[in-house]
């Protein structure tokens, strides 16, 4: 049977209904030819007496109550009940058995048979391993234990995966070298690019958002999640160096925006759907991807860096080792040359096909080819041979 065409995969990962991450591309391509079983999210920490937890509390027991859902062809969605809680072994238990009985029961439903089991998530260590499957593939995108809120245990729930996966896919050369001392059979496959939706930002005809349209120019613009990795007092710099620019930042924020008081150019304008942002990378003249340097975010490969060239954009970036290897990206190691660049971009002016070109062949499709011919190695038991002479 060829590698991931006719067979049954069960994909542990992000809430499916949140904005599309590589996961969601990768799984997309590959239901076109493979049947799959997404099983939501468990979470990396214990929830705390907050608003917001109590929200994706209330939120999880919805999506429970719906029980299986297919939103798209050959895409079925579980959103399996679980304890809240870390630390307590007998927690722990109960909520491998829960999850556990809850995917075989999804996977008897819809008649699955020696699946793979794709985890991107160490609370995956639960149950990948336990369903009878073919393979088991551990892919890593992030350092989870260096999010600030992660759980003590997650390190330890990682470490059990990497020693049962039969292949470990990592996004990162930095996660690679540290996934591949626990496990050798470890190959890299870097992050793709939606290169044709965000390259609709070249439309002369789209229109820009409203509430973009309606700010001074030029624009430094940011979308994502805005999180304690994101360097907002670099922003602020940025700010205040170019008092004649609007900044605008796109995204839910999670962290304090303290450093940010008192700017007046400065925007928050909150998260916007997937299907706008091409429209309002249209209305951006610079984009900037201002990471912290901390352990989180040098073994990261951001997916904005491509998301922003493919829209045609100068990006400007803070130094992480794979920004440096997106074309179209420029890298800067400290608060003066990333001011610099923003400037020297900004007398560049806007978005330009030719540098949308660049990424054109990092397509997720591209990357989906790489990663069938990974599957079909580690199924025939072979170990990439520049991994093979890898020490550890």
């Amino acid at each position: 049977m060829a590698a991931l065409q006719g067979r049954d995969i069960v994909c542990f990962s992000n809430d499916w209904d949140g904005d599309p991450l590589s996961k969601t591309h990768i799984m997309r391509i590959l239901a076109r030819d493979n049947r799959v079983l997404w099983v939501n999210s468990l979470g990396n920490r214990a929830p705390r007496a907050s608003a917001a937890d109590a929200a994706r509390i209330w939120k999880k027991l919805r999506d429970a109550a719906r029980g299986l859902t297919e939103p798209e062809r050959n895409l079925h969605v579980l959103a399996p009940l679980y304890v809240p809680a870390y630390g307590l072994g007998a927690v722990r238990r109960l909520n491998r058995a829960l999850l556990r009985l809850q995917v075989r029961t999804a996977m008897q439903r819809l008649g699955f048979g020696r699946p793979i089991s794709w985890s991107f998530l160490p609370s995956a260590a639960a149950v990948a391993g336990t369903l009878g499957e073919a393979l088991v593939v551990y892919h890593v995108v992030d350092e989870f234990s260096a999010f600030s809120d992660a759980s003590a245990h997650v390190a330890e729930l990682e470490a059990r995966l990497l020693r049962r996966a039969d292949l470990v896919i990592a996004s990162s050369e930095r996660l690679l070298a540290a996934k591949r001392l626990v496990n050798p059979r470890a190959v890299l496959v870097r992050h793709g690019v939606d290169h044709a939706h965000f390259a609709r930002a070249l439309d002369p005809s789209l229109e820009v958002p409203a509430p973009l349209a309606a700010l001074p120019r030029p624009v430094i613009g940011f979308f994502g999640l805005v999180a304690d990795w994101i360097d907002l007092p670099l922003v602020r710099q940025v700010a205040d160096a170019y008092p004649q620019a609007s900044v605008v930042l796109l995204g839910k924020v999670i962290t304090s925006t303290a450093a940010l008081d008192g700017a007046r150019n400065v925007h928050l304008l909150g998260r916007r759907p997937y299907q706008e942002l091409p429209a309002w990378c249209r209305g951006f003249d610079v984009a900037i991807t201002p990471f912290r340097r901390n352990e989180l975010a040098l073994a990261a490969n951001p997916l904005k860096a491509r998301e922003y060239v493919a829209a045609g954009l100068p990006n400007v970036c803070t130094d992480l080792p794979e920004l440096r290897q997106v074309p179209g990206c420029t890298v800067t190691r400290t608060p003066e040359e990333f001011l610099a660049a923003v400037g020297r971009a900004l007398r560049a002016g806007g978005p330009d096909p030719a540098r949308s070109a660049l990424v054109r062949a990092e397509g997720w499709e591209a990357k989906v080819d790489e990663l069938r011919a990974h599957v079909e190695a580690a199924e025939r038991g072979a170990v990439p041979a520049r991994i093979q002479a890898v020490p550890g």
